[in-house]
């Protein structure tokens, strides 16, 4: 599940992201700030998401840490986006993900430097940078573990 950043927003207005934030002194783990978050973003109850681990952190070319908490969520869930943060919420199914004809590398000069990152174009959505990249991170520990099954 993917949100479109609200376009008023001061940090990355209109990109593609993950419902999720800073941990907060009261989380008790990044689980429960992602878990909190999305609650807070979209409206998940905690109690519909099935936790299923942790992807290894992702750093970002700006120095952020982001530790990736994955989960299925028990359908239906009717999105509740908060138009504070968020102006869309989407899925985008995940043999789309696991495909590499959907993904391509880009890059972009950002203070001074060339920035390289992912590319996953989906529908009208352009998403990008770090959740782009932990997309592809998703899809290549999936196949890891698809590829042990056998």
């Amino acid at each position: 599940m993917l949100t479109l950043r609200a376009p008023h927003l001061k940090l990355h207005s209109g990109q593609v992201s993950f419902p999720g934030g800073r941990v907060d002194p009261q989380d008790a783990s990044p689980e429960a700030a992602a878990l909190r978050e999305a609650q807070e973003e979209i409206g998940l109850d905690a109690g519909r998401v099935e936790l299923l681990g942790r992807l290894p952190d992702y750093r970002t070319g700006t120095g952020y840490r982001i530790t990736p908490v994955v989960g299925l969520v028990s359908p239906p869930f009717e999105p509740k986006p908060d138009p504070g943060e968020v102006s869309e919420v989407f899925e985008v199914p995940l043999a789309v993900l696991v495909d590499p004809a959907n993904l391509r590398r880009d890059s972009r000069e950002w203070q001074g430097r060339t920035r390289h990152f992912f590319v996953i174009a989906h529908e009208q959505h352009y998403i990008w940078g770090a959740t782009a990249g932990m997309l592809v991170n998703l899809a290549r520990h999936l196949s890891q573990d698809s590829s042990r099954a056998r």
